[in-house]
């Protein structure tokens, strides 16, 4: 992953991205990467549920 953090509070999932990092273009070049998790994860403790994030500027 890049620049994402999850974690519970409960049953609430709480992400973290920092605005302000860039990773480059994406690979249609058409806008630069802030955040992902890179495919689809697991959600921590809670194996058969998934997240796919894209955060993303033009």
């Amino acid at each position: 992953m890049k620049n994402v953090e999850m974690k519970l509070s409960g049953n609430t999932l709480i992400i973290e991205v920092d605005l302000t990092k860039e990773f480059g273009k994406s690979s249609s070049g058409k806008s630069i990467i802030i955040a992902s998790t890179e495919g689809n994860v697991s959600v921590p403790e809670h194996e058969g549920i998934k997240i796919g994030l894209n955060i993303y500027k033009k």
